[in-house]
């Protein structure tokens, strides 16, 4: 049993935010250049792409849980 719902537009912003990170520790490390610019449609792509899919999901769930006869699957 699930302790909480999935919830996939948190996923798609924690990915997205976490590759920002990786970068920046990349840059700060040395391992690469990385220009400033670079970040900010990154982060504002993802978290437009994350809005997307919570949206997306939202509607799919309020579709789902409004049919009064959901299929039987067993």
């Amino acid at each position: 049993m699930l302790r909480h719902e999935f919830q996939p537009g948190r996923l798609v912003a924690g990915a997205f935010l976490t590759i920002t990170g990786v970068i920046y520790v990349g840059d700060a490390g040395g391992a690469w250049e990385t220009p400033w610019f670079v970040v900010i449609p990154l982060v504002m792509g993802g978290l437009c792409l994350a809005g997307a899919v919570g949206v997306l999901t939202r509607g799919l769930r309020k579709r789902g849980a409004a049919d009064p006869h959901p299929p039987d699957y067993r």
